[in-house]
């Protein structure tokens, strides 16, 4: 019960920690609420809950300097980029009008798609269930169950939490001003993010 408290807190602590998926789910959560953005969350909990499963099936594809995981880093680097352009792109133009049942619809399952992107591309997901994987080798199919259960369960939650905290229309109201500014901000996070493991990947 100990260790699990320990790795159940450092998991928790990396998730307060904002990273790309963070900027991902805030963005959507301004731009069409909440709702459409727990799409997203949705997709991004099922990215870390595969990156849970490899690692903890001990699948050298995780390791750092393999190829597939090099692989994986410039698809992130370059999805980085994207994501950071459009929202530097659609910076300003979010409207805070609530969204129709067919456009909730379609952008909760494009939301989808692009949460699970955005956190299967993102190699510090890899990497750092990878760290937790080592920590429990030694635990008994049923904790590393247990284990995995509750690292999806509270990434999911957390988003959510997050989407519905940043997507909330009166909050929206009273900083309507500053939006287009923590856009623009979000892009440029994202695309420095973006910046720093392409030189990393490039200096080998």
């Amino acid at each position: 019960m100990e260790q699990f408290l320990i790795v159940a807190l450092a998991h928790f602590l990396a998730l307060l920690s904002p990273g790309p998926d963070f900027f991902l789910v805030a963005r959507t959560s301004i731009s069409a609420g909440w709702r459409v953005a727990s799409g997203a969350c949705l997709g991004i909990a099922l990215a870390n809950g595969l990156f849970i499963s490899l690692a903890f099936a001990g699948l050298a594809v995780l390791q750092e300097g393999s190829p597939v995981f090099i692989a994986l880093q410039l698809a992130g680097a370059l999805y980085l980029l994207y994501i950071g352009a459009l929202f530097l792109r659609h910076a300003g133009r979010s409207g805070l009008a609530a969204v129709g049942t067919r456009g909730a619809v379609s952008g909760w399952w494009r939301g989808l798609g692009m949460g699970f992107v955005s956190g299967g591309l993102n190699p510090k997901n890899g990497l750092f269930y990878a760290s937790l994987a080592s920590m429990v080798a030694s635990s008994s199919v049923g904790w590393k169950w247990a284990y995995g259960v509750w690292m999806f369960s509270v990434v999911l939650l957390w988003d959510l939490l997050v989407a519905a905290a940043i997507g909330n229309q009166r909050l929206l109201r009273r900083f309507a001003h500053a939006l287009p500014w923590l856009e623009r901000a979000s892009g440029m996070m994202l695309i420095v993010l973006a910046g720093a493991l392409l030189f990393k990947l490039a200096r080998g």
